[in-house]
């Protein structure tokens, strides 16, 4: 992995290297931000940047010393992993190493693969997974040995958050007494739930959501997406790659999408709550996980027929279809609403994601939506 790999942060990027350069790397790092800017990525580059033994002129690992060809298979002995996992059997403790060969392929499949991705990858049921307690003993255990081949030993440990206070309070104290020439380097999407003795003890590398403009290049680049749909995904993405990838998948529902736009306006206009019933019900059907991708797909469709009813037509991203739709129904949508509307939306998603009912929620959601266009 090289810095050069990873969209954006240039900032960062100038940070990281100085350190090397001036000898300065502090022993604990935390990167922080939003879930799919690269944190992770950032993290390895700068990891295999500090155990490269020739790094080109321009800051960047050489990608062909001993100590690069071990990161580009996974293999390098002087750098370690800790990340959330799920215990295979009861009564059984698990740790980060059974799981090394999923980890490697989660590594490999994506510069911005997201927790969800790592889900998925684990297969770990109904589980969820966390950094177990016993998973302290093993840190200490490896990072006391000495170092193989660098003068660094790195452990990168991804999404502290998800850590145990046992675990946790071993790290605190590696952190309070560290070890010679042992870097620490977290990796968080939800900063504010780590240990605030952990969280106010690490150096903070605070990393920015991308630009639209970065990952409709992405996109286009890698899915071969035309520019217009790939800068009205990125515009939706929040700055996240890993979103604008799954917003992306969404495209392939789009129809379906638009149809269940169109019954919930409609509906909701003449105030049918049968079918708003129903409408919840169907929708709950299509699984918590899409059903938020709905939700975010009926929030860009609220933004853009704001939009259009503004009469600034050049900044809208739609189809041939869902202009149709918005030619009469985005005068519905002005400043009195829009805020109220998008505001409904978020919430219902934070709901949905916090495992609330589904079909509760959308139907609560969709009353809201009656008083809504009204306006």
């Amino acid at each position: 992995m090289k810095f050069s790999d990873i969209l954006g942060n240039e900032g960062v990027k100038q940070r990281l290297r100085q350190m090397v350069a001036s000898d300065k790397i502090p022993h604990a790092l935390l990167f922080e931000g939003p879930e799919g800017i690269g944190k992770l990525a950032m993290a390895r580059a700068f990891a295999q940047y500090v155990h490269c033994q020739h790094p080109t002129a321009d800051g960047e690992p050489c990608g062909e010393c001993p100590s690069c060809l071990q990161y580009q298979t996974f293999n390098q002995p002087d750098t370690f992993f800790v990340f959330p996992i799920y215990k295979r059997k009861s009564g059984r403790d698990s740790y980060c190493d059974e799981f090394i060969e999923e980890w490697n392929e989660f590594l490999a499949r994506n510069t911005y693969a997201d927790f969800a991705t790592w889900i998925k990858i684990l297969d770990s049921g109904t589980a969820k997974p966390v950094i177990y307690n016993n998973e302290g003993d093993e840190i200490i255990r490896k990072i006391s040995v000495k170092s193989y081949s660098s003068r660094y030993k790195i452990m990168i440990l991804w999404l502290p958050e998800k850590m145990n206070e046992q675990c946790a309070n071993h790290l605190l104290k590696m952190i309070e007494e560290p070890y010679d020439d042992t870097l620490l380097l977290f990796v968080s999407n939800k900063p504010g739930e780590i240990l605030p003795t952990i969280y106010s003890r690490v150096q903070r590398i605070a990393m920015k959501p991308l630009s639209s403009s970065l990952i409709a290049g992405y996109l286009s680049d890698k899915y071969a997406v035309d520019e217009v749909a790939a800068l009205s995904v990125a515009n939706l993405s929040g700055g996240s790659v890993s979103k604008a990838e799954a917003l992306l998948d969404v495209d392939e529902d789009a129809h379906m999408f638009l149809e269940l736009f169109k019954r919930l306006m409609r509906s909701a206009y003449v105030k049918n709550l049968r079918d708003l019933k129903d409408w919840s019900e169907e929708v709950a059907d299509l699984k918590r996980e899409k059903c938020c991708f709905f939700l975010t797909y009926v929030a860009k469709l609220v933004r853009e027929n704001f939009i259009y009813n503004m009469g600034n037509r050049t900044l809208n991203y739609m189809t041939r279809d869902e202009e149709a739709f918005s030619t009469k129904f985005s005068p519905f949508i002005n400043e009195r609403n829009v805020d109220v509307i998008t505001a409904e939306i978020d919430r219902a998603v934070a709901d949905i994601s916090r495992n609330a009912n589904s079909k509760i929620v959308l139907f609560d959601f969709a009353i809201k939506m009656i008083i809504a266009i009204k306006s």
